[in-house]
């Protein structure tokens, strides 16, 4: 396949990504994964990548930090690109503007037809074009229907390409440990690439009948690739038990490991999939663990607890220890917070006044960290080191930075295990913490019984 040379980043832009790349991939996240990434074409030919959207501005931006070898392009929300400046520097980093019915109106959605020329134009130059078909994200692990814009302006680059050289459809997915909390871990998943070509015969006949054909199989193997909870009734049931001990074992037994993303992705697919095929098979079981299900889960959050505090039997013995853990590292701890504090108070604030929409929040934390807080906290203090003390020691402070702030992180969440370790053994909830012991196992019983 002839393959074009794509257009090279400016010496800044790339800095930028690499800067990006340190605060994403090596601050925010704790660790990242990308499997298959030998299913992706090589740079030069037109790639268009569709994926599930669950996580905003953080499902395009992993996918280009991970994959540097090649120019990326975005469709992203018309209304960013109000500003002169802002429109200037994101089509600079690849980002283009998709002008949507219900926000900006009829008329402006015909601006889309210069969106489309665009992308087209960057696939025609050898570049990869990054699309989210549900034309919006989602706020449960579940798959949308897909609309055909990836498809028409993947066609419309072979038209004028005189349908000689091949465009490739490239499903992947996003998966994430946690959507909302730093330090958790995320992969990228590549399916099989799709080449158009031999759908090219079939397009000039019928171009709807065969774009529809063609994102069924596109939409299908997304969906195999990713965690799709098709029961949207018991959602929360269903996602409370995969998340919960319960979920951990059954990785277990599985042969697979409950900490390891990968793992974990494959056992809760597995698990998902188990308990949708029970409830069609045994409703009336099945409804009567999810309401009690509902019922420990409300109960947990009431008493702001959690259930590994019943599988790991935490009694008054463990919470002593985290008690004293801390004491000791309090020092340490305020040694770390002091510098870094400004990343995790200034997202607090502009949080609650700024989003509503819950699952802008993990990708609001990156961008207020990459542009905001974490400039400050790290270039204000190194030049006052140099100017007061030396270069060597604004150096030290430059490399330690990071380890303060995993740190601080790192204590926090061991400072509120403590808290919920406490809550769980205090005298005045030991009837109710008996009590949700029984039914978590009576769960736990019925679910090893209809799973088998």
């Amino acid at each position: 396949m002839k393959r074009e040379k794509p257009r090279e980043h400016s010496l800044f832009l790339k800095s930028f990504r690499s800067y990006l790349q340190l605060v994403s991939s090596k601050l925010y996240f704790r660790k990242e994964h990308v499997i298959n990434r030998e299913n992706v074409p090589a740079n030069g030919t037109p790639v268009v990548m569709v994926s599930n959207h669950q996580n905003c501005l953080n499902d395009p931006l992993c996918v280009c930090l991970n994959l540097t070898d090649r120019r990326m392009n975005f469709l992203a929300r018309a209304n960013v690109f109000q500003r002169p400046l802002f429109n200037r520097a994101l089509r600079a980093m690849g980002l283009l503007p998709a002008y949507r019915l219900e926000y900006e109106g009829f008329a402006a959605v015909n601006n889309n037809k210069d969106t489309m020329n665009d992308a087209s134009k960057a696939l025609m130059g050898g570049e990869t074009v990054m699309l989210f078909p549900e034309c919006g994200h989602q706020d449960k692990r579940w798959l949308g229907i897909f609309k055909l814009g990836y498809l028409r302006i993947a066609f419309d680059a072979a038209e004028r390409m005189n349908f000689e050289r091949d465009v490739v459809i490239m499903p992947s997915c996003n998966h994430y440990s946690n959507y909302f909390h730093a330090r958790a871990d995320m992969l990228i998943k590549f399916g099989k690439a799709i080449s158009l070509k031999p759908y090219y015969d079939d397009y000039r006949r019928a171009p709807r009948e065969t774009m529809v054909r063609i994102n069924s199989i596109v939409r299908e193997e997304i969906k195999n690739l990713m965690l799709h909870v098709e029961d949207l009734d018991h959602y929360d049931e269903i996602d409370f038990i995969r998340e919960s001990s319960y979920g951990d074992d059954y990785a277990r037994r599985q042969g697979l490991r409950p900490r390891h993303l990968p793992s974990r992705l494959k056992s809760d697919k597995m698990l998902v999939e188990a308990l949708q095929e029970a409830h069609a098979k045994d409703a009336t079981t099945m409804e009567s663990v999810y309401a009690d299900t509902r019922e420990y889960s409300s109960e947990l959050k009431r008493l702001n607890i959690r259930d590994w505090h019943f599988a790991k039997r935490i009694g008054f013995g463990s919470t002593l220890f985290r008690a004293l853990a801390l004491l000791v590292m309090l020092p340490l701890f305020i040694a770390a917070i002091i510098p870094t504090s400004l990343l995790f108070i200034v997202p607090k604030i502009f949080l609650k006044k700024l989003i509503k929409d819950q699952m802008f929040v993990s990708s609001f934390n990156v961008a207020v960290s990459a542009l905001i807080t974490f400039p400050i906290c790290l270039v204000v203090p190194f030049i006052l080191i140099w100017i007061f003390v030396n270069v060597w020691w604004a150096l030290g402070y430059v490399v330690a930075f990071p380890l303060m702030f995993i740190f601080a992180w790192n204590y926090q969440r061991l400072f509120h295990k403590f808290m919920g370790s406490l809550r769980f053994v205090m005298p005045k909830n030991r009837a109710t913490v008996e009590r949700l012991k029984a039914l978590r196992k009576s769960i736990h019983e019925r679910l090893d019984a209809v799973l088998k």
